[in-house]
């Protein structure tokens, strides 16, 4: 229990020192403030993913699956649903909503097809970086740029306008000051620590849910899935309070694709993924079901409030309630 508890604090409290100085050396390097967002996700989603692939290579898919899976859930409900309670209004322009949420609607829909067994991990891994490719291609690339790769004029016009509405509610939201060599060294050492602590995390849950009887599923799916996600549920909130909208929209979406991508189908095209199991498909569909319904309502409102965040928040209650109630 001590090792569970320790793990997450030292988790935690060094993820925050990651995706600080990640920043601030992607500010040295010229990222723009949405491939800025993308690296702070990727950097928040350590914990996360090193606890699904310990899980996957110690042949506890069900876990491995339920964290990444289940974390995208909570992401959602704590990420969106709680920023949009708690900040009164998550205002987003629909561009950006069309933008980032094709994306992440694409990624969980891959991830079904991949945990239900209607796809190899392979080639759901290979759909996904097609599609996560040609949206950081879009990201980092000035109109100028979209037109020589002889991307039709409206087209190149669009995405450039729903390029600049993201990037104008991203710079005031994560824009750090130019980072040194220092930085890098702590980053790294940093990322270090997350993955040690991660491993750790996980190794003391799946110990005490056998102790204890709890079901793989739920160790993963619930437990480790909402402690993982914590660094990005502060940040999102932070985010929502300031009205910045976007941001908050892209890291949580991020944020899933991101673990998806680099937690579920990359260890599963490599290690395997196991058999198909009732829980894991249960937890896909809720991931699919609440990231397109959230998506639509995002869109047709521009943006969430608080109703619907609250919707949200009990849409993740119901979550749970049907994972235990069939675990």
């Amino acid at each position: 229990m001590s090792a569970f508890f320790a793990g997450t604090v030292v988790s935690l409290l060094t993820s925050f020192l990651l995706v600080s100085r990640l920043e601030r050396v992607g500010e040295r390097l010229g990222f723009s403030e949405a491939l800025l967002g993308i690296v702070a996700a990727l950097a928040a989603d350590a914990p996360e993913v090193t606890a699904a692939v310990t899980a996957v290579a110690h042949h506890q898919q069900r876990v491995g699956a339920g964290v990444i899976l289940g974390s995208n859930v909570f992401n959602l409900a704590a990420l969106l649903g709680l920023g949009a309670v708690v900040a009164g209004r998550i205002g987003l322009h629909r561009k950006v909503v069309l933008l980032s949420g094709s994306i992440a609607a694409w990624i969980a829909l891959v991830a079904v097809a991949v945990v239900v067994g209607g796809l190899p991990a392979a080639w759901g891994l290979a759909l996904a970086c097609a599609v996560l490719a040609i949206y950081l291609v879009v990201l980092a690339t000035e109109a100028r740029g979209l037109e020589r790769r002889r991307v039709p004029g409206a087209w190149a016009a669009w995405l450039r306008s729903a390029v600049a509405e993201e990037e104008v509610e991203l710079e005031e939201a994560i824009r750090p000051p130019k980072g040194s060599w220092s930085d890098a060294a702590q980053a790294a050492a940093a990322l270090v620590v997350v993955v040690i602590a991660s491993v750790t995390m996980e190794r003391s849950a799946s110990a005490l849910g056998t102790r204890f009887a709890v079901p793989e599923i739920v160790v993963g799916g619930l437990v480790l899935a909402a402690v993982t996600s914590l660094p990005n549920a502060v940040a999102a909130v932070y985010l929502a309070i300031r009205g910045r909208g976007a941001a908050t929209l892209s890291t949580a979406l991020n944020s899933n694709t991101l673990n998806v991508v680099a937690g579920l189908l990359l260890p599963a095209a490599i290690l395997g993924l196991g058999k198909p199991s009732g829980q894991a498909v249960l937890i896909a569909v809720w991931y699919v079901l609440m990231t397109v319904g959230l998506l639509v309502v995002a869109y047709r409102y521009r943006g969430l409030g608080r109703v619907s965040g609250g919707l949200i928040i009990l849409a993740y209650a119901a979550f749970t309630g049907t994972l235990l109630l069939v675990s």
